[in-house]
């Protein structure tokens, strides 16, 4: 019979805290709008079977999601994590760009020549 001894750190609420961490709800989907401050309108599309006709439908729906640094830019494809409200609509915020649009990109190429 083995007990632990009070010597030994016992390193229980570190695996706890990532697993909680890791349990939020994560969705990849283009952004629509950047209109707002701090706030981009992110399009998910979802494939679902017909209950009846198990024919596989498309489903749109708009997320509302947290950009803190206002670096989205419309037409990039950006991946959102669920998190506390926000406010009345935004109860996601944003990950990461997991690619850049060819008009975003044009757009800092313009600025960046502009600059120089």
């Amino acid at each position: 019979m083995s007990e632990i001894s009070a010597s030994e750190p016992t390193t229980v609420s570190a695996p706890l805290a990532a697993e909680k961490q890791a349990r939020r709800n994560e969705k990849v989907g283009q952004v629509v709008s950047t209109k707002m401050q701090k706030t981009i309108v992110v399009e998910i599309e979802m494939r679902k079977a017909h209950p009846k006709y198990k024919r596989v439908m498309k489903t749109n729906k708009k997320f509302y999601a947290h950009d803190e640094q206002n670096s989205a830019r419309v037409g990039d494809v950006v991946r959102i994590r669920e998190t506390r409200p926000l406010s009345k609509l935004k109860r996601w915020q944003l990950e990461e760009i997991v690619r850049r649009s060819a008009l975003a990109q044009a757009e800092e190429a313009a600025a960046a020549a502009k600059l120089a």
